[in-house]
């Protein structure tokens, strides 16, 4: 999926956005605002897991909604 198309449509994915990663806040994610990087940032903060492990999972997370 775009980027683009991320940022436009943020606020219709943010519930999609909820059920991936429970452990992100609403304010988590009124601060993210369908920025990739900031997405990315958060879910390594909170997982606890690498920058490679969360650019990786948020792509997934973008296939997965394109289709």
């Amino acid at each position: 999926m775009n980027r683009d198309i991320i940022e436009g449509n943020w606020k219709q994915l943010v519930g999609k956005a909820k059920q991936q990663w429970g452990k992100l806040t609403d304010d988590d994610l009124d601060v993210i605002q369908g920025r990739r990087q900031e997405l990315a940032g958060k879910i390594q903060e909170r997982y606890g897991v690498s920058r490679d492990e969360a650019e990786k999972r948020v792509k997934e997370w973008e296939d997965s909604i394109r289709h």
